[in-house]
């Protein structure tokens, strides 16, 4: 009978997809196009958790570091929405306030100029991109 199979082994949940017929010898089956690499790896995955190994780290997941940007990215569009100025939301974020005098030549000013650019690409459509992680350069 052929269907979806979950296969879990503490917080990682892998997802098949079983062929007929039952009880023949367990293959896989890896067309070779442009996520042949994220497949070699869910495959190498999947043998890890079928011997009873830990399966290794997910592909999938976003890097703490990379969750930290995003999250002060969405912070800051959220103070200028509000009206908020730069160097006010550099120090709510950072937690360093920086007199409007020495502002422009401070390095949270050019820190906050990558940080507002960065969020207003995010805004204006390429969040999309979340989505396809880790797939998005192929």
């Amino acid at each position: 009978m052929a269907g979806e199979v979950l296969l879990e082994q503490g917080e990682t949940i892998l997802r098949l997809y079983v062929l007929p017929p039952d009880r023949a010898p367990v293959g896989v089956l890896l067309p070779i196009d442009a996520l042949f690499e994220v497949r070699v790896q869910a495959a190498l995955r999947l043998w890890r958790v079928l011997k009873g190994r830990p399966s290794g780290r997910d592909p999938a997941r976003l890097s703490s570091d990379r969750i930290s940007r995003l999250i002060l990215a969405l912070r800051t569009l959220d103070g200028l929405d509000d009206g908020v100025s730069q160097r006010e939301i550099a120090g709510v974020l950072f937690g360093c306030e920086v007199s409007a005098g020495d502002w422009l030549s401070h390095d949270l000013h050019f820190r906050m100029k990558r940080l507002v650019r960065f969020a207003r690409v995010l805004r204006d459509g390429e969040y999309r991109r979340l989505l396809l992680h880790p797939f998005r350069g192929r």
